[in-house]
């Protein structure tokens, strides 16, 4: 549908906000813009800010008629319908269908960190693998796989979907039923809740890397055991699915910790081999990722 040769246009709709790009024909980005999701003020509202976003691009992309869409949750072969997304106010709507009449063209709608292991895996920091695991560390926790350059969805299109297999049965609850799975444990909220818990000052997860850096004992401390309980759950999924590498994105992907020797060594001593041989890298296409991710969706 999307003329040979661009332009490209992706959506990617996050939780606190909506971010457009127009790609050219060489896959680089010639517009970007955001606008708060909104999301408190429920579905409807945010497909008008979609619709807005979008109008907004075509005047940059003119004769667009296919939209790429990167959303939380993944579209049921049930019935059509979102489901598993954490901005809750979409789960049981047909998103794809109601994106396509609000924009009056086609559109492709695909899990946000699909669209993030699509985009780094093509341009980014894991062009040089065959078979991709992008990881989303932010507010919740996803993946994306990508194989020879294509994604692979899965049988019920829920390949990837990392953060919601438990990892301690006794842990705290989490928005999908379950108790101790990934997001719960490690995601943002989670290791800013367990930093209060501690005893500390309410504060982002971001400063708490930065209190980390700067030798405060508590931030250390939740830090190391943040790391050794993500490495767990990364080994897990080095196990099953063997990538030639794993690339992380997400505000959380940021954490320096991550990379030292003591984030690989978590990792490393869980996997079943005598080595660890996959890397472990960070994105190369920062927060643009997912929306570029969502534009190469229109890609022929």
């Amino acid at each position: 549908m999307t003329r040979p040769g661009g332009p490209y246009v992706g959506i990617d709709l996050g939780g606190t906000k909506i971010e457009g790009v127009v790609l050219d024909a060489d896959l680089q980005p010639r517009l970007r813009t955001r606008v708060p999701t909104q999301r408190d003020k429920g579905y409807r509202h945010i497909l008008e800010r979609v619709r807005g976003l979008v109008t907004a691009l075509r005047a940059e992309a003119p004769g667009v008629d296919y939209v790429g869409v990167g959303t939380p949750g993944s579209i049921s072969l049930r019935d059509g319908r979102l489901k598993n997304a954490n901005t809750t106010c979409m789960n049981g709507e047909r998103v794809r269908d109601d994106l396509e009449q609000a924009l009056g063209c086609a559109v492709r709608v695909e899990n946000d960190a699909d669209c993030f292991a699509l985009a780094e895996a093509r341009l980014g920091a894991a062009r040089d693998g065959r078979v991709v695991f992008g990881v989303i560390l932010g507010t919740g926790i996803g993946g994306g796989i990508v194989i020879d350059g294509e994604l692979w969805r899965g049988h019920q299109r829920i390949a990837g979907e990392w953060g919601h297999t438990r990892i301690d049965p006794a842990g705290p609850a989490c928005w999908c039923g379950q108790r101790g799975c990934v997001e719960a444990l490690c995601a943002g909220p989670a290791l800013e809740r367990q930093y209060v818990a501690a005893g500390a000052t309410a504060c982002t997860a971001a400063e708490i890397g930065a209190r980390a850096r700067e030798g405060e004992p508590t931030a250390r401390a939740l830090l190391a055991r943040w790391v050794d309980v993500l490495g767990g759950a990364l080994a897990n999924v080095v196990n099953v699915l063997d990538p030639d590498v794993v690339v992380l994105g997400g505000g959380l992907s940021n954490l320096e910790c991550l990379y030292d020797p003591a984030g690989r060594d978590a990792v490393a001593r869980r996997v079943f081999n005598d080595e660890l041989r996959t890397p472990i890298v960070r994105n190369a296409l920062g927060d643009s990722a997912g929306v570029v991710g969502a534009a190469l969706l229109t890609v022929a």
